[in-house]
């Protein structure tokens, strides 16, 4: 953005992505045994494992150091063949140049923006020669204490586990190693919507998982059924560090914000044509004037950064023309409300392997031991024991104070206390379990589903004996807010599960089956109360004889969307992959994913 800005000491060029091969980094779970037998009754045990390894702050700093040194494009650049540039014509003229871009912006504050990221990427190849070395940087958003959003150009490609830093909680690029208030932290993996093309920039949203929690305050993404922030002539605001003028290539050593009107799609589509898609792209900002001045724009440096309605991100940076001013040009952005059904759930992805993709927990019927099968996708691999766990008749598994790692809830059968078991990364251990409600013998269904509520915090829900069932609305730090009654009629369900987005919109569901067999959705509206659950919609019939256990923890096959499993009596456990439809197409094709299911009786 261009207006008030600082000039920065070297030039960074970011352009369209180019086509490459994803590089994820799965790292192994950082869980260790901890004893609290005297405090619950029951002492709790997991398998010892590698922790996680954090980046010290110096080498965060020479990450940062090596990337600004760079001069690279993430993702390369892309020449399309058939660029819509003729502002006399609004039609195809042939070929151009486009790539990721603010030009008129001014400056900002963290306080105003709290929730911006900077992302550095630095790669040597593993080489001496420095002029193979990679190194650019992106903008970002903090959804949650451990989530960056941004752009998916940004990260395939990239292993940000090993060569980057994401810098929040300070309006100023970093400078001769000060970070000016600011923390720095890596990232533990990396996740770009499964359907992004490079060549087209469609789906253009990526979700980084940062290596541990921090402070900056998150913010929401809009939802699916958001219109509203999308009709034309709507102000939204964009943030970023990118350069400030068409005809210098420095960033902005400052935050600068920009106010641009949402464009219709018939608008972008005229001067962009083809090359703008209609669906997952939206532009904004008046018609370039061929110059900076009168322009107003997102530029280079910007990419992945928010768009935002109503202090909720509705586009992420995407693309736009080459030095962003060309004559009747807009900033096209990735149109949150259409990525959000598949971006939401890596907010709640914590799973016990840390990979993107969610695992079983299961307790031995006969022995009382406790087991964790990690996902491969489509199966589960070879199951690790986690000891005794003879004292619960419940366990979920959730993360309460959504920090990346994922927590215990259990519920002790001789005293019907409920308890919150959480790993510390600091120290690699274990906390002692901290008791979270008292006396809940009589609850007759008790779910950790995520986030019910709306506010990204995770919620636990019960149903009582009377069949109410409540939200109890989680504050992030294993405690939560005042009980909240959605409605009566619940013990008409033998089944009642839920982890994550079922129907695709962003918001968390719940799967109920009622003794007839009759399987229904219940859709999540992002509130509290009686308004928290979309009128039941029925998707299956699965009587007793054929399912008699079933699971929910969140998206198994690491699609994006959350998954289901059912049991049979026999013994066979079937994996039912979401669709992301709220129809009976919700699931599809079952898959067995093992055959000696029989033997156990809690699934977390």
């Amino acid at each position: 953005m261009s207006g008030g800005g600082g000039r920065h000491r070297r030039r960074i060029r970011i352009a369209l992505p180019v086509g490459a091969a994803a590089v994820a980094a799965a790292v192994a779970a950082a869980l260790l045994t901890s004893s609290a037998g005297a405090t619950t009754g029951f002492t709790p045990k997991a398998p010892a494992r590698t922790a996680v390894a954090e980046p010290s702050l110096a080498e965060l700093k020479q990450r940062i150091a090596a990337a600004m040194a760079g001069d690279d494009v993430p993702g390369g650049t892309t020449t399309r063949t058939s660029f819509a540039g003729d502002t006399t014509t609004g039609t195809s003229t042939g070929t151009g140049t486009v790539d990721p871009k603010i030009i008129g912006g001014t400056t900002t504050t963290i306080t105003s923006a709290p929730w911006m990221a900077q992302l550095w990427y630095t790669d040597n190849q593993g080489t001496t020669d420095e002029s193979d070395d990679t190194g650019f940087f992106c903008g970002g958003a903090v959804i949650s204490p451990t989530k960056i959003l941004t752009a998916a150009h940004c990260v395939k490609g990239y292993d940000w586990t090993a060569g980057s830093a994401v810098v929040t909680g300070t309006s100023q690029l970093p400078s001769g190693g000060d970070l000016h208030g600011g923390t720095a932290k890596g990232v533990l993996r990396q996740w770009y919507h499964p359907d992004y093309s490079s060549r087209t920039l469609s789906n253009d949203i990526a979700v980084l998982t940062l290596t541990g929690p921090i402070k900056a305050t998150p913010i929401r993404m809009t939802t699916s059924g958001d219109t509203a922030s999308y009709a034309a002539g709507t102000s939204a605001k964009v943030y970023g560090w990118g350069r400030t003028s068409s005809t210098s290539e420095n960033i902005s050593e400052t935050l600068k914000t920009a106010t641009l009107p949402i464009q219709s799609d018939a608008t972008c589509a005229g001067y962009y044509g083809a090359d703008f898609v209609k669906g997952p792209m939206v532009c904004a900002g008046k018609p370039a004037t061929g110059s900076d001045t009168g322009t107003t724009s997102a530029c280079n440096g910007d990419s992945g950064g928010p768009l935002v309605v109503n202090n909720r991100i509705v586009g992420v940076v995407s693309w736009g023309v080459t030095d962003c001013v060309k004559k009747g040009a807009y900033s096209v952005f990735t149109k949150v409300s259409k990525m959000v059904g598949a971006a939401y759930p890596r907010v709640d992805d914590t799973n016990l392997s840390l990979d993107h993709k969610a695992d079983l927990w299961v307790r031995n019927a006969s022995t009382k031991t406790g087991y964790e099968k990690d996902s491969k996708g489509t199966s589960f691999g070879a199951r690790q024991s986690w000891g005794n766990w003879s004292g619960v008749n419940v366990v979920l598994q959730t993360d309460l104070n959504r920090d990346g790692y994922q927590d215990f809830v259990y519920r002790v059968a001789s005293t019907g206390d409920v308890y919150w078991w959480r790993y510390v990364p600091a120290t690699e251990s274990w906390a002692d379990p901290k008791k979270i409600f008292g006396d809940w013998k009589s609850r007759t269904r008790i779910v950790a589903p995520g986030d019910v509520t709306g506010d990204y915090l995770a919620d636990l829900l019960s149903v009582d004996s009377a069949g109410a069932l409540w939200i109890y609305p989680g504050k992030g730090d294993g405690t939560f807010g005042a009980r909240v009654k959605v409605s009566s009629g619940w013990n008409q369900y033998n089944s009642l599960r839920g982890h994550g987005d079922f129907s695709g919109d962003g918001k968390t569901d719940l799967i109920a089956r009622a003794s007839n067999g009759a399987v229904y959705l219940y859709k999540g509206t992002g509130k509290s109360g009686s308004g928290a659950f979309s009128t039941r919609v029925k998707v299956r019939t699965w009587s007793s004889t054929t399912y008699n256990a079933f699971d929910a923890v969140g998206d198994v096959s690491g699609d994006g969307k959350a998954d289901f499993l059912a049991r049979t009596p026999g013994g066979t456990l079937y994996l039912y992959k979401g669709t992301g439809k709220a129809t009976s197409e919700i699931f599809a094709t079952r898959i067995s994913v093992g055959t000696d299911f029989k033997q156990y009786d809690i699934f977390g």
